[in-house]
């Protein structure tokens, strides 16, 4: 196996870089690069030189030998000067030892996955928390790579094994396969086990996590959309003017509010018709719009919103404007009046929507999975044939290999690793 190397910190320049060696070669490369191996687990001040005896860095250096490292293997650490000259001479240096690459993205982590030292629902945790930009995103990747998900899949699996033993044992010691020859709490125990995966399966998503709790500002032409849409985000996104019709495209927006994700869509004002096709375009655009979304804030005629909108009266600063009589809030984008209070209670109800602070959120891949799972132990109930229900067990265990990764397709690996930057 070719040992690898990479920057493994932020790009230069920086304070500190840190340049990863992960390999059989390991070793050597920190050898010829320090003069010796220092002690292991130990940090050692060095001078680091190149194979013409040049001087290009004083440097840290670590020496892990395997396997008791993140990737399994020998590992060296080399703490340099993050000048980017420093970085560049030392990879240079480690390129021209043979044996040694540059890795590809990823490549740490994937050989960490391969060596045992993560499972496949940890490595996609990890993924997610090199790309959290919220503290709610941070928290859920957070509880995926600490193992949360898999030390329950791996408690569902156990379960499942001491289920196929009572249906083994059965098999064995009984002449009729029927489930009479099955310990009476057997099936409680399987439709118990399935119950707590449909519970799984009814948790908020990770897909909202990453998208965003979706708020469509929708409503006829110049009732203030656009100036509440800009507002919102703090930012002169979307063009203001008091001419009908000057939004004619959905404007979304992306941004975090009190460590929540949210996407804020502005939309072409509703009416009947239009003299202008573009305009058309764009009031169809916004219906589809409301269709989507999490929620609506409806700016138009009082009860003419979509169902569950909010009622927002947004010009209340107006005083000739028609009022609403039971609005959920009333604003003024212009005076900033119930700005504030409207963001606190989009944060309260997108909080109901999003998993909880540091609660695992399931991902498509591992929502499909556990489904599979569930399905497969709720139909034990009906089955009256030991081997039927002991091949409906199987197919619920190599749910849970695929869970964590002990079967997985390199494609899909690939997809998986090819998230992570070249030095993770």
């Amino acid at each position: 196996m070719d040992t690898i190397y990479a920057l493994s910190s932020g790009n230069p320049p920086a304070g500190i870089a840190v340049v990863r060696v992960s390999g059989p070669a390991a070793g050597y490369a920190l050898a010829a690069l320090a003069g010796s191996l220092p002690d292991a687990r130990r940090a050692s001040a060095r001078k680091l030189k190149d194979n013409a005896g040049n001087i290009l860095d004083d440097a840290l250096v670590l020496w892990l030998p395997g396997p008791g490292t993140a990737t399994g293997e020998d590992i060296a650490e080399l703490h340099l000067h993050g000048g980017r000259a420093v970085v560049a001479a030392v990879e240079s240096a480690l390129g021209e030892q043979d044996g040694l690459r540059r890795a590809n993205p990823g490549e740490f982590t994937r050989r960490a996955f391969a060596n045992g030292r993560i499972d496949l629902a940890e490595a996609e945790g990890l993924g997610d928390l090199l790309t959290a930009e919220t503290e709610l995103q941070r928290r859920s990747a957070m509880a995926l790579a600490g193992g949360a998900l898999s030390r329950k899949a791996e408690e569902w699996r156990e379960t499942v094994l001491q289920l196929s033993a009572q249906v083994e044992a059965s098999l064995d010691f009984s002449d009729e396969d029927d489930v009479a020859a099955l310990p009476e709490a057997f099936t409680t125990r399987a439709e118990a086990l399935a119950e707590e995966l449909s519970e799984w399966l009814q948790r908020p998503r990770a897909e909202k996590l990453h998208e965003g709790y979706r708020v469509v500002l929708a409503g006829p032409p110049n009732a203030g959309k656009s100036m509440l849409f800009n507002a919102l985000l703090d930012d002169e996104a979307a063009i203001v003017a008091p001419t009908a019709g000057t939004t004619r495209d959905v404007l979304e927006r992306s941004v975090s509010i009190g460590g929540v994700p949210f996407s804020f869509v502005d939309t072409a004002g509703l009416r009947n018709e239009s003299s202008d096709a573009i305009e058309n375009i764009g009031i169809e655009r916004a219906r589809k719009q409301a269709d989507l979304a999490d929620l609506v804030l409806w700016l138009g005629e009082e009860g003419h919103g979509p169902d569950g909108a909010w009622e927002v009266d947004a010009k209340s600063d107006t005083p000739d404007l028609a009022r609403k009589k039971a609005p959920t809030l009333r604003v003024s984008a212009l005076t900033g009046e119930g700005i504030n209070l409207l963001r606190d209670k989009l944060i309260q109800q997108a909080r109901g929507a999003m998993p909880a602070p540091g609660a695992v959120a399931l991902n498509a891949r591992q929502y499909t999975i556990i489904a599979e799972a569930r399905d497969a132990l709720s139909g034990i109930g009906g089955e009256f044939d030991s081997l039927l229900i002991g091949e409906r067990l199987r197919l619920c265990r190599l749910a849970f290999d695929r869970l964590l990764g002990r079967t997985s397709t390199e494609n899909m690996l690939d997809a998986l690793f090819g998230r992570f930057c070249i030095g993770k």
